[in-house]
């Protein structure tokens, strides 16, 4: 009676150590082209997954903080991305670049959405400017899109890009309290609200950056899927 539990014991043991091993072998651990821990949080909430790690390249002592000379958002996910594998030739990375393009601003700030009016300036105040400069223009054609390029390079170096877009139309007054930057002026006919009032449920699903990781994602695990087989 005292082996059966023995053994009984040791098969559990065993089928624990071969779970654990599984779930190591299965784990991507990707790096994650940035130094701004809540952007690692935001793409990890997007990916609702425990199959991927992302690694922000902080981790590693590595700077970011590199001249982005692109002219659309994918050139400028391309330089991060490259320069992060130049960095760390043998991982697998993921860089981003996103911003708001505003129809009748030939698509101002669009890349330089984030050091629009200047990198260190509150976005309350970066919003004052852009209304600024929409005081020539009819409301009516304040057609904007939200913009998400993802660059992903693999440890052989083969480069895979990922694309997504939101439309809305800028707002002349700031709404809701959720989401961050741009978000209280940017309404979404469809759901006639701004992505500042959405739930984070709602916006992470038809967000720029949510439709752009979900492609990723998709592709991530289909292709440790055709590994499996």
């Amino acid at each position: 009676m005292q082996y059966v539990i023995c053994c009984k014991y040791k098969y559990l043991f065993d089928v624990r150590i071969k779970v654990t091993i599984l779930w190591y072998y299965f784990l991507m651990e990707i790096i994650l082209a940035t130094q701004n821990l809540d952007k690692t949080k935001e793409f990890t909430k997007l990916l609702n997954t425990d199959q991927i790690s992302l690694i922000p390249i902080s981790q590693f002592g590595i700077n970011m903080d590199i001249e982005e000379t692109g002219k659309t958002y994918q050139e400028n996910a391309l330089l991060k991305a490259r320069y992060a594998h130049q960095q760390l030739p043998h991982k697998s990375i993921l860089a981003d670049d996103s911003g708001l393009s505003i129809d009748v601003l030939d698509g101002y700030p669009g890349i330089y959405s984030a050091r629009f009016a200047g990198l260190n300036t509150p976005y309350k105040d970066k919003i004052e400017e852009i209304w600024h400069l929409l005081e020539p223009f009819e409301q009516k054609n304040w057609h904007a899109s939200f913009h998400c390029s993802l660059v992903y390079i693999d440890a052989s170096g083969q480069e895979k890009t990922f694309n997504a877009a939101c439309n809305g139309i800028i707002i002349p007054e700031m709404r809701g309290k959720n989401g961050f930057g741009y978000d209280p002026i940017f309404y979404v006919p469809e759901y006639k609200m701004t992505t500042a009032e959405m739930e984070p449920e709602l916006k992470n699903r038809i967000s720029h950056r949510g439709q752009a990781t979900k492609l990723w994602k998709d592709y991530m695990l289909a292709l440790e899927n055709s590994y499996d087989k």
